[in-house]
């Protein structure tokens, strides 16, 4: 079983990655990719089970591997990310300027 993560956050954003710590509505992260934008899922729900149709037209941000995570404050939903989810996302190219 997978112990990736989308997490849905209240003003930081959708991430991804998995839970260090979690205390109430805040989270800490650990190897934490921001999704930013996605195409070929219609809500966070699907990717979560089936990943993404169109890898190529997403954007999601460079894996942040720090060891003490990121700090997600108002997390407001987590989603479980299937084995099969987890390799499409993982293979999202990194988006950046």
């Amino acid at each position: 079983m997978s112990t990736k993560k989308i997490i849905r956050t209240y003003s930081a954003g959708v991430w991804y990655g998995e839970i260090k710590s979690l205390n109430g509505s805040i989270a800490v992260i650990k190897n934490a990719r921001r999704l930013w934008c996605w195409s070929g899922a219609a809500s966070l729900s699907q990717m979560a089970i089936d990943g993404v149709k169109n890898p190529s037209g997403c954007k999601f941000a460079m894996t942040i591997t720090d060891d003490e995570g990121v700090y997600l404050p108002q997390v407001i939903e987590i989603l479980p990310v299937t084995p099969k989810a987890q390799e499409i996302i993982e293979s999202v190219p990194d988006w950046k300027v």
